[in-house]
């Protein structure tokens, strides 16, 4: 049995390991820390991996222990919100190509082949673009290793709060995780110390799936006045500009005349100055 790959034809293929085999593969939850800014950390994943050092010991972590007795109800309640089916639920799969690479996927959506992740947040200063810088580096190599396109994040937060995040497969992120992986793992094989990549990455993009009410934002407020007020202005302004370049002589490098310079560059795109005063007078007594 194969992982539905979302029209790829490169199949991706069971791995059959118990837990403790974490040790011989990059997972999910390992690109983030490989991916962050905690050099103790990746020291510790580093020593796990070269079989050093045990696997932190979760159990005592109340967030994660919440996240995984609510991951049943999280995916029951994105079916039902979305209509759509996850299937293919704690599936373990590796790269086809890159050995070394693997995820245990909390499902796929049957009817996009997107990856599907469960995850509880606490709502204190919960945002739905922090939660996806949060775990974009997990979700980008779950779709990597899975040939998928897309991915969705179902978020149950400590507020009672239901999120649903559509992320796509980001090739520049993804070349990027790929490097900074490769890097890591040869430090696993080498011995040598790994130290943090320093990778600068763009800001997640989320689907824009929301209607916002910004009625009680006092900026908002102030900002919209300013746009109202200066619509018309603008619009004024812009026809100016067109009017002006067409009554600019196509031989003209420059030309100035009543406060206003415009210039023709190599290209031939005309853009405008102010004159300066004493360049105005001047101009005004010869």
């Amino acid at each position: 049995m194969t992982l539905q790959t979302n029209g790829t034809d490169a199949p991706n293929h069971i791995i059959r390991f118990n837990p403790n085999d974490r040790r011989h593969f990059i997972g999910g939850s390992d690109a983030r820390i490989i991916m962050g800014d905690d050099q103790e950390s990746l020291i510790r994943l580093w020593r796990e991996k070269r079989g050093e050092a045990e696997p932190q010991d979760l159990s005592d972590n109340l967030i994660v222990q919440l996240g995984t007795v609510t991951e049943v109800l999280n995916r029951a309640w994105y079916q039902r919100a979305s209509g759509h089916t996850v299937k293919d639920i704690q599936k373990r799969v590796r790269h086809p190509v890159h050995k070394w690479m693997a995820a245990t996927l909390d499902g796929t959506v049957e009817q996009n082949g997107a990856v599907f992740e469960a995850k509880f947040m606490l709502p204190w200063a919960f945002t739905e673009e922090a939660a996806a810088e949060k775990h974009m580096a997990q979700l980008q190599h779950n779709m990597w290793v899975t040939a998928s396109r897309s991915a969705v994040l179902s978020i149950i937060t400590g507020g009672g709060k239901w999120v649903e995040i559509k992320l796509h497969a980001d090739p520049l992120y993804q070349h990027l995780l790929l490097t900074a992986e490769k890097k890591f793992w040869r430090c696993v094989q080498s011995g040598e110390r790994p130290a943090l990549f320093n990778i600068e990455t763009q800001r997640p993009r989320l689907e824009a799936v929301k209607v916002v009410d910004m009625s009680t934002s006092n900026q908002w407020a102030e900002l919209a006045a300013t746009y109202l007020r200066t619509r018309g202005a603008h619009g004024e302004h812009e026809t100016a500009k067109a009017d002006l370049k067409k009554l600019m002589p196509e031989d003209a490098k420059e030309a100035a005349g009543h406060g206003i310079r415009a210039k023709r560059s190599k290209s031939g795109a005309v853009s405008f100055e102010v004159q300066a005063a004493a360049e105005v007078s001047h101009a005004s007594v010869q």
